[in-house]
């Protein structure tokens, strides 16, 4: 089975940018990653004649990405549980003050590694906050059947950046010097943030109902545990990061230390990924074979147009690999848990890139570049080979609009929100002949029971009642189980609800257990 994008393309794969919100929001997104990718740039190359060049250079990268595996979670809880555009706008404004004072504290000349890392690393705060707010309005901007065409051009935009941002930083470093890179990043985060304060969402500020953050948290941990579909995702994500962050943390020594060359070759090195990822077709399997031999090149082919033109196929497939996944992502995960969805994914994109090349990086400086290329490259084509076994899950056809159709709760108490835990009791009846289909049908009900806040589930028989079953789930609190009732389930929940109906005869008969202990 081929890894394909979960919905049919659209009739033009540049449809969202006619849309005068998003292609304001869409190219004030591109000046920040350009930026972002130049003040990489400019960082790393501060650090290459430094002692332990190897793990310093690499640790640039683990310092801009361990944030978003660190807070991930809790940005996506901000996310759904905020208004996304001022958060998205405060936070633009806490990393143009990091900007500026890394801005001047390089043209001081007082830039030491350790302080050099410990901005980086609060640029990636910031990042990491940024990333799931972001990607979670996407949504907003576009009409659903154009959402696979605006996530596209999301990569589009971090891969143009990359084809851009590090070619103009390679002569701004050689002409003028880093700060003046580090100047260009920040004024980038107050582009965005000026065209944030000139968009006004149609809708009202903030969800109508927020929930509480340690709950939203919680909750969007329950989905993702109970998601097989995007379990999968995120395996195949991780498969290829991890070998695939080799090259992103190594290609500053290659090029100085191997291939001789100055910041303005390195930029064309990453200029050279740039551009064949802005040209990346969707097949995973062969894109993780090409970027496992382009890994194979850098590390035996010390000729610099060589290692360019091996660039440019290698930046094909790691658009491809991203486009494929978040794309998938996009589509599958519903809007009250969109961001913390995304935030997971990002956790693991960010985490597998800061952890794998702190790996890499320690690999590099023990056995050398040669070696932990060598070994990258063999770790990406094993990956790549377990497509087959592991692909990514279609999900064409699969409804996920918000779905509000279980009845009201009638209780003859008077239920605090947080009052809780909240058991529910929903019992049936089935003939004999039935009674197996209706058990597995039931499995998919309780993932999706799961995946919208219970805490447990379990379908029994009934001993006192012939053909009797019922179902028992908790939710933590009867707040929760009303998010239930009024939006978290989607038309593919009711459509597995709707099966399992089906096998059933009579009534069905609802009860809500509150706790005895409270008033």
């Amino acid at each position: 089975m081929s890894a394909t994008p979960p919905s049919a393309p659209p009739a033009s794969a540049w449809a969202p940018l006619r849309l005068a919100v998003f292609r304001s929001l869409w190219l004030a997104v591109l000046a920040s990653n350009v930026g972002t990718w130049m003040q990489t740039v400019g960082a790393q190359w501060l650090l290459v004649e430094q002692p332990n060049a190897p793990t310093l250079v690499a640790l640039v990268q683990t310092a801009s990405m361990l944030p978003v595996l660190l807070l991930a979670l809790p940005a996506g809880a901000l996310a759904d549980t905020l208004d996304r555009r001022r958060l998205l706008i405060g936070v633009q404004c806490f990393l143009a003050a990091v900007g500026v004072l890394l801005t001047a504290l390089t043209a001081a000349d007082r830039m030491p590694p350790a302080l050099l890392l410990t901005l980086t690393f609060a640029l990636g705060v910031g990042q990491a906050l940024t990333l799931p707010a972001w990607q979670a309005v996407i949504p907003e901007l576009v009409p659903r059947e154009q959402l696979v065409s605006a996530s596209a051009l999301g990569s589009i935009s971090v891969n143009l950046a990359r084809s851009v941002g590090p070619a103009v930083a390679g002569v701004l470093v050689a002409q003028a010097g880093v700060a003046v890179v580090f100047a260009v990043n920040t004024a980038s985060f107050a582009i965005f943030a000026g065209a944030l304060l000139r968009w006004r969402p149609d809708r009202p500020d903030g969800p109508a109902m927020p929930e509480r953050f340690t709950a939203a948290l919680r909750a969007g941990g329950r989905y993702v545990r109970h998601s097989p579909v995007v379990r999968r995702i995120l395996l195949r994500a991780a498969l290829f990061v991890v070998p695939g962050s080799a090259l992103w943390a190594l290609l500053p020594l290659v090029a100085s230390q191997r291939l001789g060359l100055g910041p303005g070759g390195y930029g064309v090195l990453l200029a050279a990924l740039g551009v064949g990822a802005v040209a990346a077709s969707q097949l995973l399997l062969v894109a993780g074979l090409v970027y496992g031999g382009t890994l194979l090149v850098l590390a035996l082919v010390p000729v610099p147009a060589l290692v360019t033109a091996a660039l440019v196929p290698a930046g094909v497939a790691w658009m491809t690999v991203l486009s494929t996944v978040n794309a998938a992502m996009q589509l599958f995960l519903p809007g009250w848990v969109r961001a913390r969805g995304l935030s997971v994914y990002q956790m693991v994109f960010a985490g597998g890139q800061a952890l794998g090349a702190l790996a890499w990086g320690a690999l590099g400086e023990l056995a050398g570049l040669v070696a932990a290329l060598a070994v990258a490259g063999a770790a990406m084509a094993v990956a790549a080979l377990t497509v087959p076994l592991w692909p990514l899950r279609d999900t064409r056809g699969v409804d996920r609009d918000p779905a509000v159709y279980w009845p009201e709760p009638h209780l003859m108490l008077d239920a605090h929100p947080r009052t809780g835990p909240v058991l529910v009791t929903v019992s049936y009846t089935v003939p004999p002949e039935r009674q197996d289909a209706f058990v597995e049908a039931m499995r998919a009900v309780g993932r999706s029971r799961r995946r919208t806040g219970a805490m447990r589930w379990g379908l029994f028989r009934a001993g006192e009642r012939a053909h009797g079953f019922v179902e028992v789930y908790q939710v933590p609190s009867w707040e929760e189980h009303l998010r239930q009732h009024g939006g978290r389930l989607t038309g593919a929940d009711r459509a597995a609800e709707e099966r399992a109906r089906a096998l059933t005869e009579g009534d069905v008969h609802v009860a809500h257990l509150l706790p005895a202990d409270e008033p």
